[in-house]
């Protein structure tokens, strides 16, 4: 098998609002959340503090940390704040492999059966045996280029129809590539599978027993596709309510949201042998030459998004941090996973309690 790792490019960037800074000093902005204060929950508040200064520097809306579901650090800037959503761009995937495996669990799919159960038209052409496992693991082989995922993809009308349409390129699970088209298609398993469109299945089983008010899942201009690769409306604090759903293995407020089995197979090990830094649309700090963050311990993932979107989960010690900003490409020089990461390696003095 050969590897090709196909990295994201531009999308589409998101405006900047007037600076205007919040947190820090007073009381938290948790959006809804309960507090802490940094030293109760193991963390020194200067360099929090420090942290959220270096991640300002990126053009960040906001900056949050969070531990055993409490929020202990939280600052805004140019217009970002509790109450107000923005794109997340590729942290929507996450959620999308969140919605599959809930559909898993009811028994309408298993991410092992072939994606041509639910999609007629793949029926008896090379694209039958593509499995849903697959398509959330980057392996599906479905058509890939620049051109088509990062410029047609986004200005057709109908997404989910333009994706279901291309070609199969490679065979499956030879060649990994970050595919925003593949991943669409889910729209369509899940549509099939569940009976209900994935907005709606995610506002009725994540979104809504979550607490996550100020998040949806977006429709294009066709209304007859869920955005389900990027798309994704939400805010820092309901994000950090989902990564915390992760960090507790599925739990949230006592019930068993998703199966913690979900939440070991999507972000636990790689979901494939060709990018071991990929769960199932999680990002993973597997060790290895490629570690997205070398300082962290492996076990640490993350959903991500362009322009530096990040959600990142410490189950160890149940931390979660979340920074959000605008939509531009900044490539190796914007904010990372890694610069996450350092809440957990540079700022937590009391690292696992429990």
């Amino acid at each position: 098998m050969r590897s090709r790792v196909v990295t994201a490019v531009a999308l589409l960037g998101l405006a900047g609002c007037a600076a205007t800074t919040t947190g820090g000093v007073g009381p938290i902005e948790s959006g809804g959340l309960p507090t802490a204060t940094p030293i109760d929950l193991g963390f020194d508040a200067e360099t929090l503090d420090r942290l959220a200064d270096d991640a300002a520097a990126f053009g960040s809306t906001c900056f949050l940390v969070s531990r055993q579901g409490k929020v202990v650090f939280a600052r805004y800037w140019n217009g970002g704040g509790p109450e107000s959503p923005q794109e997340v761009y590729s942290v929507t995937k996450s959620v999308t492999s969140t919605l599959v495996g809930l559909a898993q669990a009811d028994g309408d799919l298993s991410i092992d059966d072939a994606a041509s159960t639910y999609i007629d038209s793949w029926r008896g052409t090379s694209s039958e045996p593509v499995t849903v496992r697959q398509l959330l693991s980057g392996v599906s082989g479905r058509f890939w280029s620049e051109e088509s995922d990062y410029s047609e993809l986004i200005e057709t009308s109908d997404r989910t129809a333009y994706a279901v349409a291309l070609d199969q390129q490679e065979e499956p699970g030879t060649v990994w590539v970050y595919n925003n088209a593949a991943v669409q298609t889910l729209d369509a398993v899940l549509r099939s599978a569940t009976g209900t469109d994935p907005a709606g299945f995610a506002e009725e089983r994540l979104f809504g027993p979550l607490g996550m008010e100020h998040t949806r899942l977006t429709e294009d201009d066709s209304g007859h596709s869920t955005n389900v690769f990027f798309g994704m409306q939400s805010t820092c604090p309901d994000l950090a309510r989902f990564g915390t759903l992760f960090a507790q293995d599925g739990r949230w407020d006592g019930r068993q949201l998703v199966p913690g089995a979900w939440v070991r197979e999507a972000t636990g090990r790689p979901s494939q042998p060709l990018n071991v830094s990929y769960g199932l649309l999680w990002w993973l700090n597997t060790d290895g030459p490629d570690q997205l963050a070398p300082k962290a311990r492996p076990e640490l993932f993350a959903a991500q998004g362009l322009g530096g979107q990040v959600v990142l989960v410490d189950p160890r010690s149940d931390t979660v941090v979340v920074r959000l900003g605008g939509g531009e490409d900044q490539g190796a020089e914007g904010y990372q996973i890694a610069d996450a990461t350092r809440v957990v390696t540079e700022a937590m003095v009391a690292p696992y309690t429990g």
